[in-house]
């Protein structure tokens, strides 16, 4: 039996973070991954350059049934601090789009940094290992592993979620939770490609490639989400910026608005384009995608007609179809294509200062294995950060100093 002050599941972004600041604050840590590779998220994220964070990011930027329980560890832990950590490491970085930060050469730096911080706080590592069983002990919580029973004070599950399961993702996070009586918020893939299917979609699977920005909003429920973002036309479906941010939101049989021109008033071009012998396909294809103005349903009956014969009612119902789109999707990509898991541990049921169980003393929950979920641009790095800090140092003031600490 080896015993330690704290076990970590999951050797990702926010279980790497955890353990090395938590071993050097003077705790004894093992952290434990059922994969051969550490961390395989960060290495393929940002197109293998990393979206570490965000300049700005506030508890607005993430979705939550308990929306305000991720504002306290956002404060404690901000991108500065990450930053202040990747130049510490001599990690080159630049900002891209509405703030997000990349490193200028490969992610793989950010996973040397974490790798090379655990060994400051003489972290364990165990992987590949699989843990077979987890109970409550009298010391705290017994693992048995494939490397051999394990005993520790403190447990803390940073195990991820469902989404991209060829990097090892799995529900062992969920499932334990359950199994310990708390309630997990239905797991569901987000930041994902939308599909379609049926008859209503066959005008538009030619335009595949075909991308433009767009204002993209919810039409039902409880969540009301709204992106200016750049849309992408697939075979299947809706992708880029836009669709991925709006699918955090979406529901089941819900239908999405799409605004195609914002900024644009299209009745109005084609009302002025009247006086001339304009058509409405060439005025339109002035402010949007030929492919795409050529493949809208309603354009077919028009396109061969002067506007001076077109009836202003008929350019205003034109216009506001293309400036209000509602399509409903059939569905999304699956964890096969999502970025992170939405859902998962219901955050009512943990400390926002600690991450602690309300139900279970010792046992913790950081990551994207909760109930926060990020907008699309460094926001879920930045939550794994925060969460991971906000965990380890509450565990840290309870372990004996054997460093200077953080």
């Amino acid at each position: 039996m080896q015993r330690f002050d704290v076990a970590i599941v999951g050797a990702g972004a926010a279980g790497l973070h955890c353990a090395a600041i938590a071993g050097q604050l003077g705790c004894t840590v093992v952290l434990i991954d059922h994969a051969d590779k550490v961390a395989e998220k960060i290495r393929i994220s940002g197109g293998g350059r990393c979206n570490f964070t965000n300049v700005e990011v506030g508890a607005q930027h993430f979705d939550s049934e308990n929306p305000d329980f991720c504002r306290s560890a956002l404060a404690r832990y901000t991108p500065k601090d990450f930053i202040e950590l990747v130049e510490r490491h001599g990690i080159a970085w630049h900002e891209k789009h509405r703030g997000q930060l990349f490193c200028d050469e490969s992610s793989a730096r950010i996973v040397a940094m974490l790798l090379a911080e655990c060994d400051a706080g003489r972290v364990q590592r165990w992987q590949p290992c699989r843990i077979d069983t987890v109970r409550t002990a009298a010391a705290g919580f017994a693992l048995e592993t494939t490397r051999g029973p394990v005993e520790a004070a403190r447990l803390v599950i940073a195990s991820g979620g469902l989404s991209i399961p060829k990097a090892g993702a799995s529900d062992w996070g969920h499932v334990l939770a359950r199994r310990f009586g708390h309630r997990v918020v239905a797991p569901r893939p987000a930041l994902v490609p939308l599909v379609f299917e049926g008859p209503h979609w066959q005008p538009f699977a030619a335009l595949a490639g075909v991308s433009l920005p767009v204002r993209v909003e919810t039409v039902a429920g409880s969540r009301r989400a709204e992106f200016a973002e750049d849309l992408l036309f697939t075979h299947r479906g809706l992708s880029g910026p836009a669709a991925l941010q709006i699918s955090t939101y979406w529901r089941p049989g819900e239908a999405i608005a799409i605004d195609l021109a914002p900024g644009a008033d299209l009745a109005d071009a084609l009302v002025r384009a009247k006086s001339g012998r304009s058509r409405a396909a060439a005025v339109l294809a002035e402010r949007l995608p030929r492919r795409l103005v050529e493949a809208w349903p309603t354009m077919s009956a028009l396109a061969d007609r002067p506007l001076a014969d077109l009836r202003d009612r008929e350019l205003a119902a034109l216009g506001a179809a293309l400036h209000r789109w509602t399509p409903a999707p059939a569905g999304t990509e699956g964890y096969r294509k999502a970025e992170v898991t939405a859902g998962g541990v219901d955050t009512r049921e943990l400390d926002s200062r600690s991450f602690e169980s309300r139900r279970v003393p010792g046992l913790h929950f950081i990551g994207e294995v909760v109930d926060v979920t990020g907008w699309l641009g460094g926001y879920n790095f930045q939550w794994a950060w925060a969460s991971a800090a906000a965990c380890a140092r509450a565990i840290g003031a309870n372990c004996p100093a054997r460093a200077s600490g953080l």
